[in-house]
């Protein structure tokens, strides 16, 4: 087993992450915590609700999804022949759960006894799929009815319509659970179809953290795997629809239940597609830290808009970016979404104007690092955003140094080149007039 180790280190908080890669193709992580009761581990694979069009190699036929294949997925593996899995999960002492984003689905549990049954649990349940016509039936009700609920959830719309005025084309403006018509579509046949192509152990990895013995870990999955007689699978080629540079809609105005207005602007990056895996994590850092640099809450903007009373300790900006598509996002509840706006438009064209002071830079650079370490302390922080950064071809550990490598110059040319108005959307939740 050792002849498929690798060892990661992390120089700044002196650890040291044992990667093995298993025929044909699983990638495991064990990040080994002692001083820690709690044990944590997630099995990934790289199939979110983006990934509705593909076809695998060498084979020129393409599969076309509903939406929602891959949240719907994600809940029937949860089901077998013998029940549900959380009961045993439960009867282990487990606390188990999934959840499924745009570009992936993840499997895991928490314990601090039974590590080993709780984990074998884990490898077979995602590794033995069971659909029938009935189970499928039932569970186009059962997810039918979290749409709905979903319809009307204020902080839930404002995300969605932000993205489809965004968006024109790229799926990730789609709801995740898809459409009740959508999942009507979905059959047994179909689930089969996706599970032998995007849940193969050569599109899958598995990380594990906790007091626990890399070696030993090592072997339950060796051993796991061994009688399952996988065969090697052509690469997965997804295909995505030719996203133009423009925005869809300039602004969304939807009337719901809620007290207050909530508001985000969004900002459109059409340049993250066209970067190499590294560039992209540069990307992320440089425009993380400019955001904070505009909006964070040790910055005068942010404590004059709370004295104002124009938002509260809520109000934020987070960016994101993924294989193919990136955007920042910028808001939270407001009294007055006219005047936040105005006073959000406006910093970003006073920092464009007067730029950023070395001190401004280097602190919030302290404070990105300072996070990132502290959350070094959640086994859950480091193995679900492990893998995330892994399925994005990064390697989250060598965030440090690309962030101490960065330069001011640069956090100036992102704030100068991409905050375009152009390029933004305005997502608006107000208050559902009085009957």
């Amino acid at each position: 087993m050792r002849e498929n180790l690798k060892l990661i280190e992390n120089r700044e908080l002196h650890e040291t992450l044992y990667h093995y890669q298993f025929h044909p193709g699983l990638d495991l992580y064990v990040l080994p915590r002692t001083g820690y009761q709690k044990k944590y581990a997630v099995f990934s694979t790289r199939f979110g609700s983006i990934d509705n069009r593909f076809r695998v190699e060498p084979h020129p036929e393409v599969t076309e999804l509903p939406d929602g294949v891959a949240h719907f997925l994600e809940h029937k593996l949860f089901e077998d022949e013998r029940g549900n899995v959380f009961d045993r999960f439960a009867a282990l002492g487990a606390s188990a759960n999934a959840f499924t984003s745009f570009t992936q689905t993840s499997y895991l549990f928490s314990c601090t006894a039974s590590f080993e049954q709780n984990f074998d649990l884990l490898l077979n349940f995602v590794q033995e799929p069971y659909f029938t016509d009935k189970t499928v039936q039932k569970e186009q009700g059962i997810i039918g009815q979290e749409i709905k609920m979903y319809e009307d959830h204020p902080h839930w719309r404002v995300f969605f319509n932000l993205l489809a005025g965004l968006y024109q084309m790229h799926p990730v403006r789609n709801d995740i659970a898809g459409t009740i018509e959508s999942i009507n579509k979905i059959s047994p046949e179909l689930l089969y179809r996706c599970y032998h192509t995007f849940y193969h152990p050569s599109n899958m990895a598995v990380f594990v953290v906790g007091n626990l013995d890399p070696e030993e870990v090592g072997r339950q999955v060796e051993k796991n795997l061994l009688g399952r007689d996988y065969s090697p699978m052509g690469q997965i080629v997804r295909q995505f629809p030719d996203e133009p540079f423009e925005i869809n809609q300039q602004k969304t105005v939807q009337e719901l239940v809620v007290s207050e207005p909530i508001m985000f602007i969004g900002l459109k990056d059409n340049i993250v597609a066209k970067l190499e895996s590294r560039q992209k994590m540069r990307r992320e850092i440089l425009m993380e830290l400019v955001l904070d640099i505009l909006f964070g809450s040790s910055e005068k903007l942010y404590n004059e808009l709370y004295r104002d009373n124009l938002i509260d300790e809520n109000f934020g900006a987070e960016y994101t970016n993924e294989i193919n598509y990136g955007y920042a996002m910028i808001g939270g509840e407001t009294r007055d979404p006219d005047q936040l706006y105005s006073r959000i438009m406006e910093a970003i064209e006073n920092v464009k104007k007067e730029g950023i002071t070395k001190e401004q830079f280097e602190r919030h650079r302290r404070k990105i690092l300072g996070g990132y370490i502290r959350r070094f302390n959640s086994l859950e922080f480091i193995a679900n955003n492990y893998l995330a950064y892994r399925f994005r071809d990064n390697e989250m550990f060598e965030l440090p140094s690309v962030l101490q490598d960065i330069t001011i110059e640069e956090a100036m040319a992102v704030a100068e080149e991409n905050f375009d108005p152009a390029y933004h959307v305005i997502s608006l939740i107000v208050p559902s007039p009085e009957e």
